[in-house]
């Protein structure tokens, strides 16, 4: 359980703390208050990266050379330092050489009202969720991805060379391929695993008889080393690397039709199923349910779908809602409620 959480000089926080309860925590207040901004920073401080960008550097205060977040997790201490010439990161007040030890401790879903962009948006959106989701059940995933990245990098630089030279093109290939593979088979399990808890997560928010069907659709052709060495051509033409998993996508089918037709309705449920299905997927996987952190976004649905969510929450789950009021949820229980401005 994600206790006391400390800001400073993170976006529009000079320097902030709050004190977070088991169960359902309410952040409540007007917009560009930087509820959100919480959010963002509580993914940050368990995950080292924010699910709403992808360089950290934009979160820094402007005019600050870099941001702290520091917090509890159960009794775990977390001290995230983020500057523009270092890092630092401090577990129970022992500097930590890795983040290896660091990203056992949370598992995160993030749910927000941009994530209809799985839906409509491009692969690149696709995939980095997949990685989120993927680094937080397979401690080696996020090593290999960034060997893989790193290898891809550095081919791509050469091909873009003036003389492409292809012996010394050709010695990325090895590495490219062993963690490209090993990248492509966690999406593979990943979307076969999640299709099941998704499809009953769809079921219990829509109450329809639509089935979803997430399908993967590697960029490899299912055949990484195969398909490396017909592109060689085209590699050379358009002087990068055009095919592995840096071209995965995901289609979403609806009743076998694509999702991509379907009603805004329909792909609100849909990437609320999708989101709901991974933190089913990330409890069966570790016995205990993920900090679930949702943005806004309840205020935005019907009774009917606010309250299934709400009913398909993992049980005993960590929850931290931000809203601009509570008038969609008359009674709050015992939820803590945390207000802004």
């Amino acid at each position: 359980m994600l206790g006391r959480l400390t800001l400073r000089h993170f976006r529009c926080f000079e320097q902030f703390e709050a004190e977070f309860a088991p169960g359902t925590n309410f952040i409540v207040g007007p917009n560009a208050r930087g509820k959100t901004s919480l959010l963002e920073a509580a993914c940050i401080l368990l995950r080292l990266q924010s699910p709403r960008i992808t360089q950290l550097a934009r979160v820094v205060q402007h005019a600050r050379r870099g941001f702290v977040t520091d917090g509890f997790h159960g009794a775990r201490h977390l001290q995230f330092y983020f500057g523009t010439e270092r890092k630092k990161l401090a577990l129970d007040s022992v500097e930590q050489t890795n983040a290896k030890e660091w990203l056992q401790i949370a598992r995160v879903v993030w749910f927000g009202n941009d994530d209809i962009e799985l839906v409509r948006g491009s692969a690149e959106k696709r995939r980095r969720f997949l990685d989120f989701t993927a680094m937080q059940r397979d401690a080696g995933y996020r090593s290999e991805l960034r060997a893989f990245e790193h290898a891809l990098r550095s081919r791509n630089h050469l091909l873009k060379q003036p003389s492409q030279r292809w012996r010394e093109i050709a010695a990325f290939d090895r590495p490219l391929i062993e963690h490209g593979n090993y990248v492509s088979a966690a999406r593979g399990k990943l979307i076969a695993d999640l299709q099941a808890e998704s499809a009953a997560a769809h079921h219990a928010i829509s109450g329809a008889r639509e089935s979803l069907r997430p399908e993967y659709a590697p960029g490899d052709g299912g055949d990484f080393a195969a398909t490396l060495s017909a592109a060689q051509r085209e590699d050379a033409r358009l002087r990068q690397t055009t095919t592995g998993p840096h071209r995965d996508d995901v289609h979403f089918f609806l009743n076998d039709l694509s999702a991509d037709d379907a009603s805004e309705g329909q792909q609100r449920t849909l990437v609320l199923a999708l989101k709901l299905g991974s933190a089913r997927l990330l409890t069966r996987h570790f016995g205990t349910p993920p900090l679930l952190l949702l943005d806004d976004i309840f205020g935005e649905l019907d009774p009917q779908r606010r309250n299934a969510l709400l009913a398909a929450l993992p049980a005993d789950s960590q929850r931290i809602i931000t809203t601009t009021h509570l008038d969609w949820m008359p009674d709050a229980g015992d939820a803590r409620v945390l207000r802004l401005g």
